[in-house]
C-alpha cells in the first residue's frame, strides 16, 4: 500500500501519548532582546555547514482563551524566532510577513497583536540594537479572505541576528494551523507548546522523518477553574529541509504537526462528537450540493448521446467517443476541485469550461447516460501533497473517473485534451485514490500508479564536414507522458518560429532550415518531429586532434541527485525511457584515434538500466543510449544506489569521440 510512503504519526491529545514522552530541556532561556555575545559565535555545522543563516531559536506556543469581542473560545498562538544570518543571500530575512484570515460573511476573523522586531550587531566588541521602525509595517489584501502583514527590519548585514516576536488570536478553534519545525535553514532549538482546555478533543499528527520529541502532558488551570492539558513538543539540532527532485511536494516531509478538531465536550452542552468515518463522510458527500446532487443532475437526454456514439455498441468504444468529446469541447480553467461549480451538468458543457470537478464529474454523467459502468475517484493532487488516509475530505483536491469496460477498469481524466484512458494527468499521479460508490454510498481506496512508461526518443542522423560542421537531420518521437508534455509545449507557443526559437535557445551552435511535426493533434499516436539542421561549434581541435560528444545536446550533464544522503522516497510519478541515436558520418582523411568503450548499468530487481553502445562501419559511427527506469518510486534506502546509477549516466554520456587528422 502507497500509504507506506507516507510517514504521518497519529496520536490523540488527552486520549494516547507514546511511550518516547520525556522531559524538554530545562536549561533554555528565550528572553527578547536577550542576546549573547557567544550567539554572535554560531557556526553552522555537518550537512548545512553552506547554510546562508541559522536559526538559534524557534519557539511556539498554542493555547485558548476568551474572546472580549465575540464571548467564546478564541485560539492564541505567540512565535519567536531568532537567526543569525550568516551571509548577504539571507539578507531576505529582513522581510517577512503573516497572512490572517477574515471571514467575508463575518463568521470570524485573525487578528495580530504584539509584534516587536530588532536586529543585533557587533561593534567593537559591543551589541548594537536596531529596532524596526514604526512606518516599516505594511499591510496589503491577496484576496477578499486574507489579508497580508508585511514587516522590514533595519541595518541588516553579514553576522547579524535578527529577532522578532508576535501573538496571532483566531475565531477558528475547529481547523488549527499547522506548526513547522523544519525549515529552508537548520535550527539549534524549535519547540510548541500546546494547551487545550478539556471542552476540546484534538488528533495530532507528527509528520516527517525527524522524530519530534514531546513532553508528558500535564495538567493545568483554565479559565472558570476548568482543566487544561499541556504539551511540549521540540528538537534540536533540526536539520534545513531542502528541495529535491522527484517529489510530491515538500510538505509531505517538512517535520511539522497538524491538528484536527474531533470532539467538543462544554459544560451544560451534549458532547459532540466531528470524528468521522468514511460511511459517514460519504453519506454527507452524496448529499452535498456540489457533489452527490450534482452528479445525480445527469440531465444529458439519450438523443445528445447518441449524436456522439452514434449506433456504437462496444463499451470500449463508446467510452473513446465520450471522452474524447468532453476533451475536444470543455476546456479546463485551471482550477482543481472535486466538486461541480455550475448548476449542472450540461450547464459546464454550455459555458465549455470549468474545473476538475466540473469536467470529470461531466463525463461521468454523460457516461452513465450511455449505459457505461464508471466511479468517481476522489485524490489529492501531487502539489497538494499525499492524504493522510484517515476520514477527511478536505484533503482531497481532485476527482478522476475510473470506467469498467469490456472486461477492465480504466482512469479517465478529461481536464487535458492529450490525455489517454489510463493516462490521467502527470499532477494526479499520487498513488492512491478514493472510488466513491454513488449507489451504495461506500468507498474504497484505489491505486493510480500507472506503468506505462513515458518514451521520449532523439536520432541524430550527421554528416561531419572538413569544416568541422555537421549538417543531416534530427528525428524526434515521443509517446504516453512525454508526448503529453511535447505536445503541451508546442501549443503553449503562439507560432512555430517561436516554438523553434525556444528550442534552439537550450541548444548554441544549432540552426533548423525545415522543420516538420506529425500526430500533434492524434494523442493516441506517436508525435514525430524531423528538422533538417546544422550544428556548429560542436567541435574541439587540440592539434591535429579533433574531440566531440557524440549525444550532443540530449545528454544528461548533471546528477538530478545531488545529496550524498535523502530520507524521503524518489518519486518520479511514473516509469520512462530515453533513447539517444547518433549515426555520424566522418571525412575519409579523418583517422578514428579513441571510441568510447560500451558499458551497462543496471538497478537491482530490473529497476533500472542504462547502457551505451558504439560500433563503426567504414567511415560511420552509430551510437546509442538508452536509460530505462521500471518504477515510479524508489524507497531513501534505494537512493544511494540510484544516485551512483545516474553519477554513471552523467560519466559516459559525457565521454567524446577522438579524430586525428592526416
Amino acid at each position: 500500500m502507497i500509504k507506506s510512503f507516507q510517514v504521518t504519526l497519529l496520536l490523540i491529545v488527552c486520549l494516547a501519548f507514546c511511550s518516547s514522552a520525556q522531559q524538554a530541556p530545562t536549561d533554555k532561556k528565550f528572553k527578547f532582546g536577550s542576546v549573547d555575545l557567544s550567539e554572535f559565535d554560531t557556526q553552522v555545522k555537518g550537512p548545512d555547514s553552506a547554510a546562508n543563516a541559522i536559526k538559534l531559536f524557534d519557539i511556539g506556543s498554542g493555547s485558548f482563551d476568551i474572546s472580549p469581542r465575540t464571548n467564546g473560545l478564541t485560539y492564541t498562538v505567540t512565535r519567536h524566532v531568532r537567526y543569525k544570518v550568516v551571509n548577504k543571500n539571507a539578507y531576505s530575512l529582513a522581510d517577512f510577513e503573516i497572512q490572517l484570515y477574515n471571514s467575508s460573511s463575518g463568521g470570524g476573523a485573525e487578528t495580530l497583536t504584539g509584534m516587536r522586531a530588532s536586529t543585533y550587531n557587533l561593534v567593537n566588541g559591543k551589541i548594537e540594537v536596531s529596532k524596526m521602525a514604526g512606518d516599516a509595517k505594511f499591510t496589503s489584501r491577496a484576496d477578499k479572505n486574507h489579508v497580508i502583514k508585511k514587516f522590514t527590519l533595519p541595518n541588516v548585514k553579514e553576522g547579524s541576528i535578527i529577532e522578532y516576536t508576535y501573538t496571532t488570536n483566531s475565531d477558528f478553534t475547529f481547523m488549527l494551523d499547522d506548526w513547522y519545525f523544519q525549515s529552508a535553514y537548520p535550527a539549534k532549538y524549535a519547540e510548541f507548546t500546546f494547551t487545550v482546555p478539556e471542552y476540546y478533543i484534538y488528533k495530532l499528527a507528527k509528520n516527517g522523518y525527524l522524530d519530534i520529541n514531546q513532553t508528558r502532558p500535564r495538567d493545568v488551570k483554565f479559565v472558570n477553574s476548568a482543566n487544561a492539558t499541556q504539551t511540549t513538543y521540540y528538537l534540536t539540532d533540526v536539520p534545513a529541509i531542502k528541495q529535491e527532485n522527484f517529489i510530491t511536494t515538500l510538505d509531505d516531509y517538512v517535520s511539522k504537526l497538524t491538528f484536527e478538531l474531533t470532539a467538543t465536550n462544554f459544560p451544560g452542552s451534549v458532547y459532540k462528537d466531528f470524528s468521522s468515518t468514511w460511511p459517514k463522510l460519504i453519506t454527507e458527500l452524496m448529499d452535498d450540493e456540489t457533489f452527490g446532487r450534482f452528479v445525480k443532475r445527469n440531465n444529458f437526454d439519450k438523443a445528445f448521446i447518441t449524436s456522439i456514439v452514434k449506433d456504437e455498441k462496444d463499451s470500449v468504444a463508446k467510452m473513446n467517443l465520450l471522452f474524447d468529446y468532453v476533451k475536444a469541447n470543455i476546456k479546463w480553467n485551471e482550477k482543481n476541485g472535486y466538486y461541480g461549480t455550475q448548476s449542472s451538468q450540461k450547464a459546464v458543457l454550455e459555458k465549455k469550461s470549468g474545473s476538475t470537478g466540473d469536467i470529470n464529474l461531466s463525463l461521468l454523467g454523460m457516461l452513465r447516460a450511455a449505459g457505461i459502468t464508471c466511479s468517481p475517484v476522489l485524490l489529492s493532487t501531487r502539489g497538494n501533497g499525499f492524504h493522510p488516509g484517515y476520514p477527511m475530505l478536505s484533503k482531497f483536491n481532485s476527482v478522476v473517473v475510473q470506467v469498467t469496460a469490456g472486461g477492465r477498469n480504466f482512469l479517465l481524466d478529461a481536464t487535458d485534451e492529450d490525455n489517454m484512458p489510463d493516462m490521467i494527468s502527470r499532477r494526479n499521479l499520487n498513488h492512491e485514490g478514493l472510488k466513491i460508490n454513488t449507489e451504495e454510498k461506500t468507498a474504497a481506496w484505489i491505486s493510480l500508479d500507472n506503468d506505462i512508461a513515458g518514451n521520449n526518443s532523439v536520432t541524430y542522423n550527421l554528416v561531419l564536414g572538413e569544416d568541422k560542421t555537421f549538417k543531416g537531420n534530427i528525428y524526434l518521437s515521443a509517446m504516453n507522458y512525454d508526448a503529453i508534455d511535447r505536445r503541451a509545449l508546442y501549443k503553449s507557443t503562439a507560432t512555430e518560429a517561436e516554438f523553434l526559437k525556444n528550442y534552439k535557445a537550450k541548444r548554441p551552435g544549432l540552426e533548423i532550415s525545415s522543420y516538420k511535426i506529425d500526430n500533434l493533434k492524434q494523442s493516441h499516436e506517436t508525435l514525430f518531429e524531423t528538422m533538417d539542421v546544422t550544428i556548429e561549434d560542436a567541435v574541439e581541435d587540440a592539434g591535429n586532434l579533433m574531440y566531440f560528444t557524440p549525444l550532443f545536446f540530449d545528454r544528461t550533464k548533471d546528477n538530478p541527485f545531488p545529496l550524498e544522503e535523502r530520507k524521503f522516497p524518489v518519486d518520479f510519478a511514473h516509469p520512462f525511457e530515453e533513447n539517444i541515436r547518433s549515426v555520424i558520418e566522418f571525412p575519409e582523411k579523418y583517422t578514428l584515434d579513441k571510441l568510447p568503450k560500451n558499458e551497462a548499468f543496471a538497478l537491482p530487481n530490473k529497476d533500472g538500466l542504462f547502457q551505451v553502445t558504439y560500433a563503426v562501419d567504414g567511415n560511420k559511427i552509430a551510437i546509442k543510449s538508452r536509460i530505462s527506469i521500471a518504477k515510479s518510486v524508489f524507497s531513501p534506502e534505494e537512493y544511494f544506489l540510484l544516485k551512483e546509477f545516474f553519477k554513471n549516466i552523467v560519466r559516459k554520456q559525457a565521454e567524446q569521440i577522438v579524430f586525428k587528422k592526416s
